[in-house]
């Protein structure tokens, strides 16, 4: 039975994935801002589930994730699904400066965590969603297109220390195109249903994939972007429908 902890697990895809992973046997500990969500969500599997309230942008979420690991028996995989997101064409800097706050100051607080308990415990592997939107900067939403590319890129950094100090410390990094989830809003195209990119996502937990674009259609398309001239790029209107 493996023991999986997921930071963001109260909605979207971190709480589809707690649920597959709870329909495969796994032990779970889950944990997330909503005290409310985390305990409906334990009580889906009361054997199987551990919870904890936890805010990725406090000092104390380390210390909450600590509690959590040993309220679970362990941790053989850490999984990151906390985030936001917003389209921002008015560059209004709270809505920036809470994006990083959580997609870049909160994921490093809880990824650096659980890297040190790896660490300490013989290896592991860390798992976090990034984003297509990580491929290229996205005129209407700057801040999360921006810590998606950090995310990714922090992750290939820990994977060459991890690497290099022979630790043990395995990495995936998941990168899924539009998925119908809370955070979505707006007429975007080629949406994804959670449940499909939850297995997605299990999958390649299992098969130990170091990244993964779910799906092929989203695949296609970040190949194309990567070939588009900077110049071409800076012209194209990336704005969904309201």
């Amino acid at each position: 039975m493996k023991r999986i902890v997921i930071v963001g697990a109260t909605s979207g895809l971190g709480l589809e994935l707690a649920r597959q992973c709870i329909r495969k046997g796994w032990s779970v500990g889950a944990a997330g801002r909503r005290a409310e969500a985390l305990t409906a969500l334990q009580a889906e599997a009361p054997g199987q589930v551990a919870i904890q309230p936890l805010d990725v942008t406090h000092d104390d979420a380390p210390q909450r994730l600590d509690a959590l690991i040993e309220r679970l028996g362990g941790m053989d995989v850490y999984f990151h699904a906390a985030g936001i997101g917003s389209r921002n064409t008015e560059l209004r800097p709270d809505i920036e400066l809470a994006t990083l706050r959580t997609n870049g100051e909160g994921f490093v607080r809880l990824v650096t965590s659980a890297f040190g308990y790896f660490r300490a415990h013989g290896g592991g592997r860390i798992a976090a969603i990034s984003s297509i939107a990580g491929t290229r900067g996205l005129g209407p939403a700057p801040a999360y297109s921006a810590t998606k590319r950090m995310q990714s890129t922090y992750l290939d950094a820990l994977s060459q220390l991890a690497r290099t100090q022979r630790l043990g410390i395995r990495f995936t990094d998941i990168r899924p195109g539009f998925v119908d989830t809370p955070m979505l809003h707006g007429d975007y195209p080629m949406r994804m249903r959670p449940e499909k990119v939850a297995r997605a996502i299990l999958q390649a937990l299992e098969s130990g994939r170091r990244r993964i674009v779910i799906d092929d259609r989203y695949a296609a398309l970040v190949f194309l972007w990567r070939l588009i001239p900077a110049a071409l790029w800076e012209r194209i209107r990336l704005q969904p429908k309201a």
